[in-house]
C-alpha cells in the first residue's frame, strides 16, 4: 500500500492521480497506523510551513514521519518540512535533512513558477533521467544545497531540487506535474 500523508496542504489529489496513471493505488490518510504499515509513504504539499507543522504536531505525525523506515518521498512543501528549519514563519521543521530553507531574494519573480532545467542530478530517483531534463516548480522558498542534495537547479541562485538520506527522498519540484520525466522519477521511487 502507498500512503499519501494528509495534513491540510494542497496538491494531494494530483499526486494520487499521477500514481493512478502509473497503475498504483494509494490511500490519503492522517491515520498513524495506516502510514506506519504502508510500503511507501508520500509527503506532498503546497501551502504554508508554519500551519502545516502545527497540524503535523497536533496529529503527532511529526514524530511518526521521523521514525518511518520504509521509503518516504517529500514533494515541494514536504521537502521543506523535512529540513531542519524554514524562514517561512520562522518554523522549526522535522530535521530529517540538516538543510535550512530560505526565501528567494533578488529581482526575479517570486514564486519561482514553471519549468527549470537541472544543473545536476544524481541518486536513485534520477535513474534513466537525462541530466539536462526539466521539471516543474512552484515555490518561494528553497533548501540550500548541502551534503544530501542529489539535484540542483538554478533560479536567482543554485538550490536543492532534490535531497536523499537513508530511506528519505524529497523533491522541490512536482514530479506529478513534470510530464514523462516526473513519471520516471515517481516510478523510480515506487520501485525502491
Amino acid at each position: 500500500m502507498i500512503a499519501i500523508i494528509k495534513y491540510n496542504a494542497g496538491n494531494i489529489r494530483s499526486v494520487q492521480n499521477a500514481l493512478a496513471r502509473l497503475g498504483y493505488s494509494s490511500t490519503i490518510t492522517d491515520d498513524p497506523e495506516k502510514i506506519r504499515k504502508a510500503d511507501k509513504v508520500i509527503f506532498p504539499g503546497v501551502g504554508e510551513a508554519n500551519s502545516a507543522m502545527q497540524y503535523l504536531k497536533e496529529k503527532e505525525l511529526d514524530e511518526l514521519i521521523r521514525s518511518l523506515t520504509q521509503p518516504v518521498l517529500g514533494i515541494c512543501l514536504g521537502l521543506q518540512l523535512m529540513c531542519k528549519f524554514t524562514e517561512e514563519g520562522n518554523t522549526k521543521c522535522l530535521g530529517i535533512f540538516p538543510n535550512q530553507v530560505i526565501r528567494f531574494k533578488g529581482n526575479a519573480i517570486i514564486p519561482h513558477m514553471g519549468w527549470n532545467d537541472f544543473v545536476s542530478n544524481t541518486g536513485v530517483l534520477f535513474n534513466k533521467v537525462d541530466p539536462k531534463s526539466n521539471v516543474y516548480f512552484v515555490h518561494g522558498y528553497f533548501a540550500e544545497p548541502g551534503d544530501y542534495t542529489t539535484a540542483i537547479c538554478d533560479y536567482i541562485q543554485p538550490f536543492s531540487a532534490a535531497l536523499e538520506k537513508d530511506n528519505f527522498y524529497a523533491t522541490q519540484f512536482h514530479p506529478e506535474k513534470s510530464a514523462d520525466v516526473g513519471s520516471t522519477i515517481l516510478k523510480n521511487f515506487l520501485q525502491l
